[in-house]
C-alpha cells in the first residue's frame, strides 16, 4: 500500500537529504530525539526514517544499550541512512510498510516517527499497528507539518510549481501539510486505544544562507520532480529558479529568514 507522494526513488533521496535536510528537518530531529531519550527505552522502532536523520540523532541521544530499529518504505532511502550509521552502533535497518509492521505483538519500549504520518495512506490502520507492537506503557512520539500559513517554504513551492501546468498540477505539497488537525489526529490515536494524549505546536525561525540551494531541494527533493521530467513543460533548473525568486520575492534577499512550524505529538499505550 502506498502512494505517489512517498514514492521517493533514483536521485530524489540525496537531493532530499543534502538540501532540505539541514534546512527544514535537523532542528526538529534535535528536538524529537531529546524527547525519545527522556523516557529512557531501551528498545526503538522508527517508522519512516528516510535518509536517517532521526536516526543518527537517535542513536547519538539514546543509552548505549538501547537498540534501535530503523525503518522506511523506500530502499533507497535507507541506503543513505545507513551511511550514516557505523557498524557497532546498535542500529538495525529493514524495509517495513507502517501499515503492516513486520513485528511482533509489544516489542518496544517507544516509536519514533518525523514528518511521515502524512504519508501513510491509511492512518487509523498506521496507529492501530503502532499501538500493537508498542508494550503497555509504551509511548508513540511523532510531529507533522503544520499548514500551508505557517509554512511558507511549502505554499511557495506547491504554486509556483503549478504555474508550469496549465490542468492537473503537482499535488505533492499538499500531503505534507494536509495533516494538521489537531482533533482530527487526536480522535484517531483515541480510536486506536492511545491514552496521554499531548499535542504541542512548535515554532522556529531558520536563517538561509542561501536560496538557491534550498529551491533546488524544494524541487528535486521530493516526487515534484518526477512530474516536472515526464511532462516536459519546463526543466527542472527553471522551475528551480523560479522557486528561488518566489522565496527572494517573500522572503528578501539572501540570507533570509523563513518561519517552520510543526506539530508535535506524543500518546501512550495503556
Amino acid at each position: 500500500m502506498t502512494t505517489d507522494a512517498a514514492k521517493f526513488t533514483g536521485d530524489i533521496p540525496a537531493s532530499y537529504d543534502l538540501r532540505l535536510g539541514p534546512v527544514i528537518f535537523a532542528d526538529f530531529a534535535d528536538e524529537i530525539a531529546e524527547r525519545a531519550a527522556s523516557f529512557k527505552p531501551l528498545r526503538v522502532l522508527e517508522i519512516a526514517a528516510g535518509t536517517g536523520i532521526v536516526t543518527r540523532k537517535l542513536r547519538d541521544k539514546l543509552g548505549r544499550d538501547c537498540e534501535l530499529v530503523a525503518t522506511d518504505l523506500n530502499p533507497p532511502m535507507l541506503e543513505i541512512a545507513r551511511g550514516k550509521i557505523a557498524q557497532d552502533e546498535r542500529v538495525e535497518f529493514m524495509q517495513a510498510n507502517a501499515m503492516e509492521l513486520p513485528f511482533q505483538d509489544g516489542e518496544f519500549d517507544l516509536v519514533v516517527c518525523q514528518f511521515g504520518v502524512m504519508f501513510f495512506p491509511d492512518k487509523d490502520k498506521s496507529y492501530r499497528e503502532v499501538r500493537r507492537v508498542l508494550k503497555p506503557g509504551g509511548h508513540y512520539l511523532f510531529n507533522v507539518w503544520d499548514s500551508f500559513e505557517h509554512n511558507s517554504f511549502a505554499r511557495i513551492a506547491h504554486e509556483t510549481i503549478g504555474e508550469f501546468f496549465a490542468s492537473d498540477k503537482p499535488t505533492f505539497y499538499l500531503t505534507p501539510t494536509g495533516y494538521a488537525n489537531l482533533d482530527r489526529i487526536k480522535a484517531s490515536l483515541q480510536a486506536a486505544d492511545f491514552r496521554d494524549i499531548a499535542i504541542q505546536v512548535r515554532q522556529l525561525e531558520k536563517l538561509i544562507l542561501r536560496a538557491r540551494p534550498f529551491a533546488e531541494g524544494l524541487v528535486l527533493g521530493n516526487p515534484s520532480v518526477t512530474e516536472i521530467t515526464q511532462r516536459g513543460n519546463a526543466p527542472p533548473q527553471v522551475v528551480i529558479g523560479a522557486v528561488e525568486a518566489a522565496l527572494h520575492k517573500q522572503h528578501g534577499p539572501d540570507p533570509m529568514t523563513i518561519s517552520l512550524q510543526a506539530i508535535f505529538v506524543q500518546a501512550r499505550r495503556p
